[in-house]
């Protein structure tokens, strides 16, 4: 495993994170807690170091806490997002940000991720949405203040918005912020455009989230998915939209001359080839999984003739909308 420095904290993260959501049988059906348990431990055990939870995702603190503690000693960083008090996802334009992320929600909700981790702190706490309209305003940076003094959180980021990178700028730019999660992958490459060039500017770590585009670009959907009643997939792909991943997908893998099966690995690859990314936390909720996205981590990343090809088939759209 190899190991990038998080922006400019100082602190040091596996470049294959643990994301963190399946697990907590949140959204995602047929996460087993034992099979997850196993899942935790095997990425430990193959060098991850920073795994990516919410208070939003069920079982999922209390999963990963559990892991941490049987850890301990490993070195384990943990992170986790605090919820918008409105329960606005996403953030729209013109809320005020005591009405999304007040001080005193901030701390009740910090307070109810440790209890149900068991953990004494996080080393990095997100709010799990954003708005640029934030940045001045409200007490959330005074109360991430008096935090990080507690010892309670070690660094504050935001999880940006789905589709919306330039929806940080503002607060990058302020240094106000360690951290900013945001979905980064081969279809939508619009961070590189404006906000990973801020944050290697301001020493803002980056991880990113969605690198296999829920799915669709491992290679494994088709026109005829199917999934679980009550996965937030069957949203996400509904309609035509499998079909359109296909057609892409198809497009992809014959340019880059690669078998769908190994699609998944090209897209954590260009992944990692940015140079603001500290890590990315794909889902891992088999051992099988993490010992394939695990082993990317080997140092080989596209050159450039590579990235040109991956950069033809940028393809935005907003399948959570």
């Amino acid at each position: 495993m190899r190991y990038r420095e998080l922006g400019r904290s100082g602190m040091s993260v596996s470049e294959i994170g643990y994301g963190a959501w399946g697990i907590g049988e949140s959204m995602w059906v047929g996460a087993s807690e034992d099979e997850s348990v196993r899942a935790l431990h095997r990425a430990v055990d193959l060098g991850v170091n920073f795994i990516d939870t919410a208070r939003g995702y069920g079982e999922s603190e209390r999963i990963v806490g559990r892991v941490v503690r049987e850890r301990a000693g490993d070195g384990i960083r943990v992170a986790t997002k605090v919820p918008p008090r409105n329960r606005m996802w996403p953030m729209p334009a013109g809320v005020d940000p005591m009405d999304a992320f007040p001080g005193s929600h901030i701390r009740e909700s910090l307070e109810t991720s440790l209890a149900a981790s068991g953990l004494d702190h996080f080393d990095v706490v997100q709010f799990h949405v954003w708005s640029d309209e934030f940045v001045g305003r409200g007490d959330w940076l005074e109360t991430i203040a008096d935090l990080k003094q507690e010892g309670k959180i070690g660094l504050f980021g935001v999880s940006i918005n789905d589709h919306e990178p330039a929806n940080a700028l503002a607060l990058v730019r302020s240094g106000a912020v360690d951290t900013v999660q945001v979905i980064y992958n081969i279809f939508d490459q619009s961070p590189a455009d404006a906000l990973f060039p801020a944050c290697l500017e301001h020493g803002v770590g980056v991880i990113v989230r969605v690198a296999l585009d829920e799915g669709g670009l491992t290679g494994r959907i088709t026109a005829d998915s199917t999934f679980p009643e009550g996965d937030f997939r069957n949203r996400y792909f509904r309609g035509d939209r499998r079909a359109q991943v296909v057609e892409h997908v198809d497009a992809l893998t014959a340019d880059l001359g690669i078998t769908p099966d190994e699609l998944a690995e090209e897209a954590l690859r260009f992944v990692l080839a940015a140079p603001a990314v500290s890590t990315v936390i794909p889902g891992m909720r088999t051992v099988r999984n993490v010992e394939r996205n695990t082993a990317v981590s080997d140092g080989r990343l596209p050159d450039a003739g590579r990235l040109a090809t991956l950069a033809k088939h940028r393809w935005e759209r907003n399948f959570y909308a």
